[in-house]
This record gives C-alpha cells, structure tokens and sequence, in this order.
C-alpha cells in the first residue's frame, strides 16, 4: 500500500472512516494528522457501527498501530470517554493507541468560547460544532496552548490549567457568560489525565522509525477540502488543513516519504453547517437523498445539505492534493434516481468558468451548469465487481472520473466493508 495519504475531496462526511477500515486491512500504522472531536468516521463492522471522533479508523483492525497526531487537537475528557466506549465494544485500545506529546489540548473553556463566538456571529455565524476547536486552534497559533505532554506531570499541569482557565473566565465573564467551575473541572481533567498520560509518546519518532523499517502508515483526514482554513470557502471552513500537505506537518513524516495519496468524493455532494454550496438542492429531491444516504452528521446529528456531483470543485480538489486516485462511496444512494445531473462549470454574473473561484462572494453567486445523464433505476447495494455494474452506473462514474481527472480505484456501494471492492 505505500506511505499513503488519505483526504476528502469535497466539504467532508465522504465517507472517509469506510475506505480507512478499508485500507486499514494492509496499514501497518494509522496517524490521524488533523481536526479534533469535531470530526466523526462512521465504520459498520458486521451488524456493530462504530463512530470514531479522535481514536483512528485503524483501531477497528488488530493488527495496526495508532496514533493521534501532533496536528490534532484533542479535548482529554472525550478522549477519555471515546476510548472507554470503544473498550466496551470489545475493542483493545490501549496497547495499540499512542498520543502525540505535542499534540494540543482542548478545554471547556475553549468549548464555551466556540459558543459565544458563533452567538455573536448571529446570522452570519460559521455553523462550527462548538466542540472548543476554533479556540484551541487559536491558542496554539497565541503560543498559550497546553500540550498533550503536559498530562505527564499533574502538578505542571494543574498550574497551566489553573492559569488559563483563570484568563477565559475573565473573558467569558465580560461576553455575558457564566464561569467556569475550575475546580470541579480540574477533577474531571486529573482522573482523564491520569488514565490518558500512558499513552503519551513521541510520535514523530514512532512514525519515522516504522518508514525507516518499511512499515505501511496511512495518514488519516477528517473533514474535506473544502473546508480547509486557507483552500476551502473561507471563512465558512474549519480550523485546520484538512489538505494532503497538512499530513506532515500534522503527523510528522517528510514529504519525500509520501508515495500515494487518495481522495474520497461521494457519488453526489454534501456539506454540513453554513457557507456557500453551489449545487445544493433544497426540492423534493435534496429531502430524498438526505433520507436514502442517511445525511445526519456523525458527531452532531445535524442534517446535512444535498445536492449534485460538482466536478468544478472535486477537480480542483484533485489537483490540490495531488491525488493519485479517488474512492467514490454512496453510488447506491442514486439507485432510484430518474435523471442524474454533474455540475460541469459556474456561471458567475453570466461569465462561465471552469475553475474554482477564491472569493467567496463568487462562489455564493455561482450558478452551476450541468449535464444530464440516465440513472440506472435497479439496486447496486449487491454488486462486488465492475463489471456487474448497470451500464448506466458504469458510465455515470467514468464520466465523474473524466470530469475530476481522477480515476476511480475504489467504489462503495453499502455502509459494510465488504460493499466497498476495486474499481
């Protein structure tokens, strides 16, 4: 399998955490470089789903090593929880998960900022999980951020803590917000912390010792593309890279050690929280393919917004990641659909374009220009090879292919692992 990279192609919730589990059979190490508890990977193992918001995808398979990276952020107490829930699933985490000292923590307060921020925003606010991540994001760049080294001396760690925890309420206090309880939470912090603190290593050394002995690592993405902090629709994007590139700043490997990256775009398009979409669809059809594709956020349960395949901003995601390959999931979810549409170009002010704009005023006032193609109107949900495709199905994603300049070397047809086979 290589060094390989795996990202979203679009504004996330591809079905990234499938294709993970997927490759995860041949991973030697799995290393999630990005995003925090904000992001959730679905994974249906049997008739068990399991949801994923910190622990990698790789934990589902006994034989990876996992580690949460240096450009997580990572909130102690639902890591504490995810671990906890997963170990009462059967799951053996603890001898195989490995947090990265230089990973940042997030707080409450951090999580009751991400509230009053987007209260202030009123209307025009980013639709973020109010996870804490934005702010725990800002206190790294701030230099005032506690890292996940920390959890291995309490009295240093109480004393930052204490310290900072001091410094929001203040803030909080004059945005109109209650304080925190620091002592209760501090309580909360100890005992995750003492749980937590053994799993606390020098990741960069275990990643690069593990390429140097020719070890397969798969660099695992949450969120998409298009929500990336400098390429996405700014400023409706996330806190972090969530590009190819972010996988060795995020988890420690040199670019040169790279061999292959992979880019997860579902069969339609989805996106979740505020900001422009160009090929959404707010008709019966929308409705349909949010109830058929189960749209419901994996860490919030938000409904998420639905609408066509848009290749203008699948290709230029492409291209950004320099993605060697795409896995293209939820074909099923078009089984039933009479006339299919794929977003070929934006009309902005009646000027037709090709690329994807920068701005986002451009992108909220593009109209898409599509092209029309016949669904296949018979189920796909049991189909293990290309060739026992409908032949509309076939053409269907050979053109999306063409039109992303991808090829297409996965496809997922079912929330199972084995509906997801090579293309």
């Amino acid at each position: 399998m290589a060094n390989t990279v795996l990202v979203g192609l679009q504004w996330g919730d591809e079905g990234k955490g499938k294709i993970i589990d997927v490759l995860t059979e041949r991973a030697d190490v799995v290393v999630r470089f990005q995003g925090g508890n904000n992001a959730g990977h679905t994974v249906k193992v049997g008739e068990q789903q399991f949801v994923l918001h910190l622990v990698p995808s790789g934990i589902l398979r006994e034989r990876s090593l996992c580690i949460i990276g240096n450009g997580v952020v990572v909130d102690p107490l639902a890591l504490d929880q995810e671990i906890a829930e997963l170990e009462g699933k059967g799951i053996d985490v603890r001898s195989r998960l490995h947090l990265s000292s230089r990973a940042q923590l997030v707080f409450c307060y951090h999580r009751q900022m991400d509230g009053l921020f987007e209260r202030k925003l009123g209307e025009n606010k980013i639709g973020t999980t109010k996870r804490g991540i934005g702010p725990a994001y800002a206190d790294k760049v701030n230099r005032v951020g506690i890292r996940a080294a920390a959890l291995l001396h309490p009295a240093r760690f109480e004393a930052r803590f204490r310290a900072q925890a001091g410094f929001y309420n203040r803030l909080l206090s004059e945005g109109g917000e209650a304080p925190l309880d620091v002592d209760a939470e501090w309580g909360r912090l100890a005992a995750a912390a003492d749980r937590l603190a053994p799993l606390v290593k020098d990741t960069v050394l275990m990643v690069n010792q593990a390429s140097r002995a020719g070890r397969e690592i798969l660099f695992e993405g949450a969120q998409g593309t298009w929500l990336d902090v400098d390429y996405g629709t700014y400023p409706f994007v996330t806190s972090s890279n969530t590009t190819a590139g972010a996988a060795c700043t995020g988890g420690g490997l040199a670019p040169s050690r790279i061999e292959r990256v992979i880019g997860v775009a579902k069969a339609y398009t989805t996106r979740v929280g505020s900001g422009p979409f160009p090929t959404e669809l707010t008709d019966d059809t929308g409705d349909e393919l949010r109830r058929v594709g189960s749209e419901f956020g994996a860490t919030t349960g938000r409904p998420r917004r639905c609408g066509w395949f848009d290749a203008v901003a699948t290709r230029y995601a492409a291209m950004l990641n320099g993605a060697d390959e795409m896995a293209v999931t939820k074909l099923d979810v078009l089984d039933d659909v009479r006339t299919l549409r794929i977003c070929t170009a934006y009309s902005i002010d009646g000027v037709v374009t090709h690329e994807m704009p920068a701005d986002i005023e451009d992108i909220t006032r593009a109209v898409p220009v599509y092209e029309e193609m016949p669904g296949w109107r018979q189920p796909t949900s049991g189909v293990r090879c290309r060739r026992d495709l409908p032949a509309a199905a076939l053409r269907y994603l050979e053109r999306l292919a063409e039109l992303a300049q991808c090829r297409i070397s996965l496809l997922s047809i079912g929330p199972k692992r084995e509906q997801t086979f090579t293309f």
